[in-house]
């Protein structure tokens, strides 16, 4: 979800989220892949920044043009053109500090201004440098009109298959390059356009996934790394392309928020159960529940700064529904809808071609035929318990966006794999994590920390997603600025 405004670009109360969660990405299992293999072995001459001037708007930093091939492998031709932001003190003591954002779908350089501004403290001893991955951005933004009018940035908002399969013929057979691993490839060469031998590498929600992989990709090139609201690099049991953390969180954040004095006198998860057992639109209340963290943590405000009227106190909204009083509750879910947007600020096609690329389904991988997807899915869901969904249902599981998109994207040849649970190099790693995110849940962030040998893992209660961008505290910020200058 992206760096922005909680209320910028919303329709009626739209929010695009401080950096693009990717709830599901968890079951991505994409990494290392031999396109990543061959540009680690290209010629650093080969990769260079062109067209270098002024960023506009933004004092102190240079903008330019990485080309990059479509195929890292070589096999198809074909380049694209990335943006570049870099800050003009290239003889920093401390080197560079890549910052990726998120999605997928998200540019990096239009919110280089926003996030220099949030990391000034550390910025005189680091080069800030962040690039619009492939995909996304003003040059080169995958723009699938049907699909992004239907769910814009969101995760679980569910697309016409329509939409989804014109968007999949839109791209071409070039959509099995928009993988994980063709960013990570991207990176390096980026690195080696800087003229670096090494970096410090700082992702945020998906882009922490990025960081991951670009870590087991290239140890050696990693001095630190950061990962804000963290995407676990792989799910050995490949459950969750349900989300199943996910959907558990609900319970446990509405419940810690109703814990804060004073105390709600009820269980708010028991009232998303019962809602989701009698209306069957978990997959609505799922989807404003993760876009209502970017507007009130807390989730109770009744009057959170900066929205209409009526657009705060989730858990008060959700006990009426359960005892006949729906309208605030409905009110929320159709006012918080993340459909639409610009293509150029969040791509939804760029998002679909490397979810569906990247991860492995019920069915396996996109490269199964559509035709031959459902009845694996629909045994798997039967499979579900409701300890594994609860306060939400095994539909829901089996209905979110991402499932469903990818249940109708066209055959595609897969991102390849690599093993999972990989431990991350022994170079040091800060995780931070807020306690109510339910974009990129807490578990996830504790799952990857077993597999960081020198990681750090940082817990910011009553902080949503984002850190960095978002956090009304200091606590994560202030360790992040520690582990920089340590």
């Amino acid at each position: 979800m992206q760096y922005q405004g909680a209320m910028a670009g919303m329709r009626i109360a739209k929010v695009l989220p401080a950096v693009l969660s990717v709830a599901a990405l968890a079951a991505c299992t994409a990494a290392v892949s031999t396109r990543a293999a061959a540009a680690a072995a290209a010629p650093s001459g080969m990769a260079r920044l062109t067209g270098q001037h002024p960023c506009p708007g933004t004092t102190g930093f240079t903008c330019s043009t990485l080309t990059v091939p479509l195929d890292h492998t070589g096999h198809v031709g074909g380049t694209l053109r990335l943006q570049v932001a870099a800050a003009g003190n290239v003889r920093a003591p401390r080197g560079t500090l890549l910052l990726l954002t998120g999605g997928p779908g998200q540019p990096g350089v239009p919110f280089v201004s926003r996030l220099a501004s949030r990391l000034a403290p550390v910025l005189h001893a680091y080069r800030l440098v962040m690039f619009d991955q492939r995909g996304t951005g003003q040059l080169g933004a995958i723009n699938c009109p049907a699909l992004q009018a239907a769910v814009g940035s969101s995760d679980i908002a569910v697309p016409p298959a329509s939409a989804v399969r014109a968007c999949a013929d839109h791209i071409g057979p070039a959509r099995r390059f928009y993988s994980t691993a063709d960013t990570v490839a991207d990176i390096d060469m980026l690195r080696a356009a800087l003229g670096v031998s090494a970096m410090v590498v700082d992702g945020i929600s998906y882009g922490a996934f990025v960081a991951e992989h670009y870590a087991l990709a290239h140890p050696g090139r990693v001095r630190r790394l950061v990962l804000d609201s963290v995407l676990p690099q792989s799910d050995p049991q490949r459950t969750d392309a349900f989300y199943l953390v996910g959907l558990r969180a609900v319970g446990r954040v509405l419940r810690l928020a109703c814990r804060v004095p004073p105390a709600c006198g009820f269980d708010p998860a028991q009232d998303v159960a019962w809602l989701v057992r009698h209306r069957g639109d978990g997959v609505r209340i799922f989807d404003m529940l993760v876009t209502y963290e970017f507007i009130d943590p807390t989730y109770r405000n009744p009057h959170p700064p900066q929205t209409p009227p009526g657009f705060g106190d989730v858990v008060g909204a959700l006990h009426a529904a359960r005892h006949g009083r729906p309208a605030h509750l409905d009110q929320l879910i159709s006012g918080l809808s993340q459909a639409g947007g610009s293509p150029s600020e969040f791509s939804s096609g760029l998002h679909a071609a490397t979810l569906c690329t990247d991860m492995r389904f019920p069915w396996g991988s996109d490269a199964v035929p559509p035709a031959e997807r459902r009845r694996p899915l629909v045994r798997a869901t039967a499979r579900l318990t409701v300890a594994q969904v609860f306060p939400f249902d095994a539909r829901t599981a089996a209905d979110d966006g991402i499932m469903q998109t990818c249940l109708a994207w066209p055959a595609t040849r897969p991102a390849p794999e690599t093993p999972p649970g990989a431990l991350l190099p022994r170079i040091p790693v800060l995780l931070l994590a807020g306690d109510r995110d339910l974009s990129t849940p807490l578990e996830w962030a504790q799952q990857e920390a077993h597999r960081a040998p020198l990681g750090e893992l940082v817990i910011v209660r009553g902080a949503s997603h984002s850190i960095q961008n978002r956090e009304q505290g200091h606590q994560g910020r202030d360790a992040l600025f520690a582990f920089l200058l340590r």
